[in-house]
């Protein structure tokens, strides 16, 4: 294999000059030397040919002139979201650290000024004191310790990061994207509020999806993305990127007003209703099990569904029971789910719900054919049940 080409190239976005393709192949041609990537390109005027040379099929393409052949020091596979930050702040993965004047440290070359270490230094003497003597090397071990841990501590603080025109293609490796991420969640960024990564290459929703799992993201910039190009509705495009990222309250210096997300998360689960339907959803929670790589794609996908409990007012022995429906679910399969649930005929039903928005009142499920949605229902109504 080529040293130019990653190892998971097959699939990966790449851009060339001006124009931007999918890996479909990697590998010889035919009557020709050396290592070839098979590109099928965004923009098929760009391309040649289907995929094929000189007779044989080498990959597919949705278009018939959308692909060719490129050699790999003309792709241009981007870099990672954590290799940009490091680019940018001057970081790499083998640092030398060079001490400065006085509370100063250099880190490639960025200098960092430590504020109020005269105050841990004199907290680690006084530690000293009262454990014994300590050696040169300890203090000094003990010293960078304690540098180190109040420089994860100030980067806990972190609240806005700009990558803006770093080449950033994708969130990171996949075996990266786990660790990474977990650590996102736990110990990096706790409180980044802000990110903008306007001006990359970023072109993988699985890079968006990545962004749900910072907890403290409220706003984000991501214009300038091939990304932006993959939707021909930009409309579509902005409630895709909402509805995927749960916490999220401004998109392009565009405040997300709370029907909007209403919106924009309905229109996400109708979009992919179906997909979830063939990738093994079920309307009936016991028979839910929808594919990984469905929940790959899409992984708040679950979470958009209602979360309901479901009451017997005229039969109090009856315990209330949590169910977690989805909005598209017609009223005739609710009913259907209830027969299995209390075993008691779908035609002798009669259902209505309550919300804490309409105190005192009660709103009759009176359509079978309708769905859910249709009456407004939200998490955390409750369904009655009579019969």
């Amino acid at each position: 294999m080529d040293a130019s080409v990653p190892p998971d190239a097959l699939g990966r976005r790449v851009s060339c000059d001006t124009h931007y393709g999918t890996v479909r192949y990697v590998g010889s041609v035919s009557r020709t030397a050396g290592i070839w990537l098979g590109v099928e390109w965004d923009d098929p005027q760009r391309g040649k040919h289907d995929g094929s040379y000189e007779g044989t099929q080498y990959f597919k393409c949705r278009h018939p002139k959308g692909g060719s052949f490129i050699r790999p020091n003309k792709a241009n596979f981007g870099v990672d979201f954590l290799t940009a930050v490091k680019d940018r702040y001057g970081l790499n993965d083998k640092q030398d650290v060079q001490y400065g004047t006085e509370n100063t440290v250099v880190f490639g070359t960025k200098t960092v000024e430590f504020v109020g270490m005269d105050s841990v230094a004199e907290q680690q003497r006084q530690r000293g004191k009262a454990e014994g003597h300590c050696t040169a090397s300890e203090e000094v071990f003990q010293s960078v310790h304690a540098m180190f841990m109040y420089l994860e501590e100030q980067l806990n603080k972190l609240i806005d990061i700009s990558v803006r025109e770093c080449a950033v293609s994708h969130a990171g490796e996949t075996e990266e994207i786990s660790r990474t991420c977990a650590r996102c969640k736990t110990k990096m960024f706790p409180s980044l509020k802000r990110l903008a990564i306007n001006d990359n290459k970023i072109s993988q929703w699985s890079s968006i999806n990545e962004l749900d799992k910072l907890p403290s993201l409220r706003s984000l910039q991501c214009n300038n993305n091939p990304l932006m190009d993959t939707e021909k509705n930009p409309e579509t495009l902005i409630q895709l990127i909402i509805a995927k990222i749960s916490q999220l309250e401004v998109l392009n210096n565009c405040e997300i007003l709370p029907a909007e997300r209403r919106g924009a998360e309905l229109d996400y689960r109708k979009i992919f209703g179906n997909d979830w339907l063939a990738a093994g959803g079920h309307w009936n929670p016991e028979k839910n099990k929808p594919s990984e790589e469905f929940l790959a794609a899409h992984p708040r996908y679950p979470s958009l569904c209602l979360t309901l409990t479901i009451k017997c007012p005229e039969k109090p022995e009856q315990k209330p029971v949590e169910k977690k429906l989805p909005e598209s679910m017609t009223i005739q399969k609710v009913k259907g789910l209830l027969y299995r649930l209390f075993k008691i005929p779908g035609s002798e039903l009669k259902l209505s719900y309550e919300s804490s928005k309409l105190e005192g009142k009660e709103v009759e499920l009176d359509n079978d054919l309708k769905p859910l949605q249709f009456y407004s229902i939200e998490s955390g109504d409750c369904v009655l049940v009579r019969w």
